[in-house]
């Protein structure tokens, strides 16, 4: 008796839905991801805007920044790219407080504050700071500030004088401008000697503070001392260049009681 044979099986040609599914679920599984780190992406760049916004002084609340715009009435035309100095009366500061005296802890944080825009203008070489107890020592040297033989302060040398002036200027410590020489005479028509050029530099930093800053006449001076006070050796070039300088003092208690 023959064996009963089954039916062949039609072929399943709908198998590839399937795998089509499965890589469906896993295409979605990606763009999910990639939308949930979008989103995440989305939330630093809104919290650096809104950094940068107040920054600038940009609201941060409603739909759309909205600019603190100086009302027009207050925009007038800009004379000059130099900022004007604006001399306020002796005692005081611009912002109308009363000057205080600076001690040592401000003298050190003085000092900071320069040295730390001298290096920003890479200006290290043409000022050298010291505090002693006479007080805060600022020594202008002469290859920054003067040229060679002369006495009048270098126009390129203005900004850098502004700013060691700006701050010490806030304090009502006296004030000593002291002009140095190098041992090497001089013997001009306008400067017979070392005498008369360290004097005439000293001067005209003191009659440019004056002008230009909030500084009490009662409480500056400028003196000459040619080459006879060195802070270095003048038998080197090295050295003769340091003694060519101008020092601006902020004078202390101590250094003040020992000023004649």
């Amino acid at each position: 008796m023959a064996l009963k044979r089954e039916p062949e099986k039609h072929a399943n040609h709908e198998r590839w839905l399937v795998s089509y599914a499965d890589f469906i679920t896993l295409l979605f599984a990606v763009f999910v991801v990639l939308y949930a780190m979008g989103q995440s992406d989305k939330k630093k760049v809104e919290e650096v805007m809104q950094a940068i916004q107040q920054s600038f002084g940009m609201a941060t609340s409603g739909t759309a920044p909205k600019v603190n715009v100086i009302p027009s009435q207050a925009v007038t035309i800009i004379p000059s790219l130099k900022p004007e100095i604006k001399v306020t009366p002796p005692g005081r500061t611009r912002s109308g407080q009363v000057k205080t005296r600076a001690d040592e802890k401000d003298f050190r944080q003085i000092k900071s504050a320069i040295e730390a825009y001298l290096v920003k203008q890479g200006a290290q070489s043409k000022v050298s700071l010291e505090i002693t107890r006479r007080g805060l020592i600022v020594s202008l040297k002469e290859a920054g500030f003067f040229n060679s033989g002369q006495a009048n302060i270098k126009p390129e040398a203005y900004e850098l004088i502004n700013t060691i002036a700006e701050v010490m200027t806030q304090y009502n410590n006296p004030l000593r401008l002291e002009g140095h020489t190098d041992n090497i005479p001089i013997s001009t028509a306008q400067f017979p000697s070392n005498w008369e050029l360290s004097t005439a530099r000293a001067t005209n930093g003191l009659k440019y503070l004056l002008k230009n800053f909030n500084v009490d006449p009662n409480k500056i001076s400028a003196t000459g001392y040619a080459e006879f006070r060195p802070i270095a050796d003048n038998a080197t070039p090295e050295g003769r260049a340091r003694n060519r300088r101008v020092d601006l003092v902020m004078l202390s208690v101590d250094g003040e009681h020992g000023e004649p």
